[in-house]
């Protein structure tokens, strides 16, 4: 029996007797604990505005999305449903910048209007993921976010809600010349799944849709698969697979995969030595002190170099919000 079967096959049976919730993978060996900075210092910008994703780019901005808002301050004279940004300098004192695109900017709210789940850029190539679009649909730009063209595919199962991996600056750091997506395993983001996806491209066929294979699972080592029907688990978490970001984080040499609960209220922090796994839990609340809203990330621009100091970009309050994070190791031998 593969090993994603067994632990979901025992995650569905701790879930059907109703025990206690918690997160579903042990610990982390490495990361002892998170320190949230008090949530009185929480930085909120571009209120009325949520999603967030983020890419850190070649001019060295990271550059986001947003979805059913105005943008950053001075606000948009029109509500979006996908707009687009960058974000100069460090936290706390950060400015976002609004970027206009009538080849990229969508309208209509809720499940009615595109809206971006994931963003990366890759040798000076912007890369967008937008959802509610049956499934979803991939999008690029040259001209850092000003003019998107659109590929005349599109996910039409599972990866309703996908994200990319993110790495360094214009990607680099990669672990090798593919870029990974994450997604919930199902059919549109308003669906919490019981499980993960993932899928995989060679770095210059993103836009080509006979390039992807999607992890099938592990046999000593990653076995992947271009039938997307054989697709597998990566992560597990019954009834609350939803929103998240991911991005690699260079001194831990960790993956750190942040996922919003679907009521709104919990959050989890998950950190892996490969794309793949294995998972562990280093952050977990059913109930975090503010609310996460739809989706967070860790820009890996915004980490410092001794690993242990970063910040999570979040959209609580329908709002660009970030909060500062310290991680306390173990020490390790």
């Amino acid at each position: 029996m593969k090993w994603y079967a067994l632990w979901g096959g025992l995650i569905a049976l701790r879930w059907a007797f109703q025990v206690v919730p918690g997160p579903p993978y042990p610990p982390s060996s490495l990361i002892k604990s998170i320190i949230w900075a008090p949530k009185e210092r929480v930085i909120r910008k571009a209120k009325g505005s949520d999603n967030w994703p983020l890419t850190w780019a070649k001019d060295d901005c990271l550059y986001t999305a947003y979805g059913d808002g105005w943008g950053f301050e001075p606000r948009l004279p029109e509500k979006l449903s996908l707009g687009f940004a960058k974000v100069i300098g460090f936290p706390p004192n950060f400015t976002g910048i609004n970027i206009r695109s009538p080849t990229g900017e969508q309208r209509g709210d809720g499940p009615k209007g595109g809206k971006a789940s994931g963003i990366l850029m890759v040798d000076g190539v912007l890369y967008l993921l937008v959802r509610n679009r049956g499934n979803s649909q991939i999008a690029w730009s040259t001209d850092y976010g000003r003019t998107w063209r659109w590929c005349d595919w599109r996910f039409t199962v599972s990866f309703g809600c996908p994200t990319f991996l993110n790495f360094g600056r214009n990607y680099e750091g990669a672990r090798d010349g593919y870029v990974y997506i994450y997604s919930p395993d199902s059919e549109n983001a308003y669906e919490p799944a019981d499980l993960m996806v993932l899928a995989r491209v060679p770095k210059e066929r993103i836009l080509e849709q006979d390039a992807y294979q999607f992890f099938e699972g592990l046999e000593g080592k990653p076995k992947w698969t271009k039938e997307l029907s054989k697709r597998g688990a990566v992560f597990v978490h019954p009834g609350k697979c939803y929103r998240s970001g991911i991005n690699y984080h260079p001194f831990l040499r960790r993956y750190l995969w942040v996922q919003v609960h679907p009521d709104g209220k919990g959050l989890g922090i998950y950190e892996a030595p490969e794309p793949w796994g294995p998972w562990r839990t280093a952050y977990y609340a059913e109930e975090w002190d503010v609310r996460p809203g739809e989706s967070g990330c860790f820009p890996t621009k915004w980490m410092s170099p001794d690993g242990e100091r970063l910040w999570l970009v979040f959209s609580g309050e329908d709002s660009f919000s970030v909060r500062e994070a310290k991680i306390v190791l173990y020490n390790l031998p």
